[in-house]
């Protein structure tokens, strides 16, 4: 019955938005990832600049599933 009500109620709507937008970001990380490879950075700068773009990527993930924990 629940879940009955949660699909009438725009619940599937707003994952398949939120699939689509985790995609997109998938996406971009990886081609981001892929030319940070094609950099010619030294050895820490490279590792740096590849632990900030995980950082980045992860607060993303976090703030786009925090509403749906349910805190606001």
């Amino acid at each position: 019955m629940i879940l009955a009500q949660a699909l009438t109620g725009g619940l599937v709507g707003m994952l398949i938005h939120l699939l689509i937008v985790i995609l997109v970001l998938g996406l971009i990380f990886w081609l981001v990832w892929w030319a940070l490879a094609y950099l010619p950075l030294p050895a820490p700068f490279n590792q740096i600049v590849r632990f900030i773009v995980v950082l980045i990527f992860v607060l993303i993930l976090i703030g786009l599933l925090w509403p749906l924990l349910g805190f606001h």
